[in-house]
C-alpha cells in the first residue's frame, strides 16, 4: 500500500511540473503568443514588456516543464509551443477562468469587449456568409502571427495600421475580425475603430487557435498582396491537409 501511494505521489509531481507554469501570469502570457507564432526570447520579451533576462528565465521554467521547443539561429533562439495539446491546455484553461471566475468577465466589461460593438460571430456563420460574398475577414494580429498561420483568404490588417487603411476596404461588406481567443483585444478595439467610422463590423467567436482545434483549415506564409484573398504564395499548412476541405474566407477586394 505504501509502495503504491508513492508511486501516485510520483504521478502527481510530475503533474505539478505544469502548475509550476501557469502560476505566474507572465508564463501564460508567454504561451499565448508562443501558441500564434513561433518567436525569438527578444521578440517575446518586448512583447510581454519583461527584460531579457526575466524573459529568458520564465521560458526555461516552460522548457523544463516540455511545454516549448527551441531552435537556434546563428546567436538567437527562438521558441515556440511544443505541440497542439499544449495550445489546447491554454485554451482550456481560459475557458475555466471564463467559468469559475466572475472578474475575468468584470474584466472584459471593463475594457468594452463586451459591449454592442463586440458581437461576435459564430464559425458556422462566418463560412454561411462568406460563401454568400457578404463578409471581409480581417486578421488584426501582428503580421508574423499572421504568417505562422491564419484563415484562408483572411486579410492582414494588424490593428495599428487600420485606421490608415480603411480605404482598402470594400464600404459594402461587412467586416468580421479576428486575432487569438476569445480573450484577446485586438479584435474588440479593432471593431470598435470600424463602427466608430460607420462600418458595419463584429468580432469573431473566438480566435486562429480555436479555429485551428475545430479542424478547419490554415494556410500559412503571406500571398502576393499581403492579407488580399489571392493566396497565391500562401503554403497549406500540416492541420490544413488534414482537415476536410470549406471555403476561404475573404471577401472583395
Amino acid at each position: 500500500m505504501e509502495h503504491g501511494s508513492g508511486r501516485r505521489a510520483d504521478l502527481y509531481e510530475q503533474l505539478a511540473r505544469i502548475g509550476k507554469v501557469v502560476v505566474h501570469p507572465k508564463r501564460i502570457e508567454l504561451l499565448d503568443l508562443l501558441c500564434q507564432a513561433e518567436r525569438s526570447v527578444e521578440a517575446l520579451a518586448e512583447a510581454t514588456g519583461l527584460k531579457l533576462t526575466t524573459a529568458s528565465a520564465h521560458l526555461q521554467v516552460m522548457r523544463q516543464a516540455r511545454l516549448v521547443e527551441t531552435r537556434r539561429e546563428g546567436t538567437r533562439v527562438f521558441y515556440r509551443a511544443a505541440g497542439e495539446e499544449v495550445c489546447l491546455f491554454v485554451g482550456a484553461l481560459n475557458d475555466l477562468a471564463r467559468a469559475r471566475l466572475a472578474e475575468v468577465d468584470q474584466i472584459l466589461r471593463a475594457l468594452g469587449t463586451d459591449a454592442a460593438g463586440t458581437e461576435r460571430v459564430s464559425r458556422d456563420e462566418l463560412l454561411a456568409r462568406v460563401q454568400a460574398g457578404e463578409v471581409v475577414v480581417l486578421d488584426v494580429r501582428p503580421e508574423e502571427e499572421y504568417s505562422a498561420g491564419h484563415i484562408p483568404g483572411a486579410r492582414s490588417l494588424p490593428l495599428e495600421h487600420l485606421e490608415a487603411r480603411l480605404d482598402e476596404l470594400d464600404p459594402d461588406l461587412e467586416v468580421v475580425a479576428y486575432c487569438r481567443g476569445p480573450l484577446c483585444l485586438l479584435a474588440p478595439e479593432a471593431v470598435a475603430l470600424l463602427r466608430g467610422r460607420g462600418r458595419r463590423a463584429r468580432c469573431l467567436e473566438d480566435g486562429l487557435p480555436e479555429w485551428r482545434q475545430a479542424g478547419l483549415p490554415v494556410e500559412e506564409g503571406i500571398g502576393a498582396r499581403s492579407g488580399s484573398s489571392d493566396g497565391t504564395n500562401a503554403r497549406s499548412s500540416r492541420r490544413e491537409r488534414r482537415a476536410p476541405r470549406s471555403p476561404a474566407v475573404g471577401g472583395r477586394s
